[in-house]
């Protein structure tokens, strides 16, 4: 299917929603969904036949400030019976940054939703488990936003050599034909 007859598929299935495509420099079909709409527009890239867009491959976020929309939050879904990949885009604000949670269409959504949320600071709004995964409980901030404060001050240093010997380079390549051969 091209991403014509895809786009003019989903339009079908929801009627009214403002699917605007996007330039894509690996020739992946980009698609732009409001956050309103989204969760219509996942239901059905999800339960649709002609669609079947069943495997969720990623969820993450870009943070573009200081530009406006702050965040795109993306999805690269998978039509393994049709063989197509796509990407759904959503523009958030950096001030009402949530979107309803894609976990009810896939399970897998959920953790990755956590680590959106843990690392962007995106609210999933009916996410079933709404907790940090993978930064403690008590962390105030979200690391992965442009603005967030660098707090490490330490200089770099080197805790072993950053170059061999001559020798040492032979006696590696040695070694490592020896085990190649066995």
């Amino acid at each position: 299917m091209d991403p014509e007859a895809l786009v003019a598929s989903l339009q079908d299935a929801v009627p009214g929603a403002r699917i605007e495509r996007a330039p894509s420099l690996d020739r992946q079909t980009t698609i732009y969904v409001s956050r309103d709409e989204a969760p219509a527009v996942l239901r059905a890239l999800r339960t649709r036949p002609d669609l079947a867009f069943t495997f969720l491959a990623e969820l993450t976020a870009v943070d573009l400030w200081p530009r406006a929309p702050r965040f795109e939050l993306v999805y690269v879904l998978v039509a393994i019976a049709h063989r197509l990949r796509l990407r759904v885009k959503v523009r958030l604000r950096g001030d009402d940054a949530h979107v309803a949670t894609a976990s009810r269409e896939w399970p897998a959504a959920n953790w990755l939703e956590r680590e959106v949320w843990d690392l962007f600071g995106i609210v999933f709004d009916g996410h079933p488990d709404p907790r940090r995964l993978l930064m403690p409980e008590d962390w105030e901030g979200y690391p992965l936003r442009k603005d967030y404060p660098v707090q490490i001050q330490l200089k770099p240093r080197a805790e072993e050599a950053l170059q061999m010997t001559v020798e040492e380079f032979r006696a590696n390549v040695a070694k490592d034909r020896l085990s190649r051969e066995q």
